[in-house]
């Protein structure tokens, strides 16, 4: 079960995006179409400011026109490690410096689609700092109740994915 290039077509290239239409071969020797995005990867953290708390942003989503309560994540920049990517996000749109960031979990948002690959980090021993996000990046700080939070994603107040996935997966961990 396997396709195998024929030939790659980039149909355009944006500042983080590219969008392509390729040709593959299929295993039963016909050919197809896939259409994809190829994506740097990115990395979300999971900020806890006390053994209760964490930090959550706030933010307008323009594709889906709401706004969102997320986790703190973005792109992997060129040369940078998923470890830097988080701190360097985590800072960001946040003003925290973490003293202890691990690795949760990995996994592909949209296989049928996307190359990206998210790694989800959480931090603990936060040093507050000065957020200063992208200057297209239009973020509120909240701190809220992990059990709080977790109760907005049950309730579906939160349909971040990565916001849901780095909650559950956090939760089920304390059982």
């Amino acid at each position: 079960m396997t396709e195998k290039l024929i030939r790659k077509n980039s149909i355009f290239k944006g500042k983080v995006l590219e969008f392509c239409c390729d040709d593959v071969r299929l295993s039963n020797g016909a050919t197809a179409k896939r259409e994809y995005i190829q994506h740097p990867g990115a990395c979300a953290v999971l900020p806890f400011v006390d053994d209760s708390n964490i930090v959550l942003v706030k933010q307008f989503r323009y594709v889906i026109n709401q706004t969102t309560y997320e986790i703190p994540a973005g792109k992997i920049d060129v040369g940078e490690t998923p470890l830097e990517c988080a701190a360097r996000e985590l800072k960001e749109e946040t003003g925290y410096q973490a003293g202890k960031l691990n690795k949760m979990i990995s996994f592909y948002p949209s296989t049928a689609f996307s190359t990206e690959i998210l790694h989800i980090f959480t931090a603990f021993d936060l040093q507050k700092g000065i957020a200063k996000p992208d200057e297209d990046e239009f973020v509120v700080t909240e701190i809220l109740s992990f059990n709080n939070v977790l109760k907005m994603v049950k309730s579906g107040k939160i349909s971040d994915g990565k916001t849901i996935i780095a909650i559950l997966n956090f939760s089920n961990s304390l059982k």
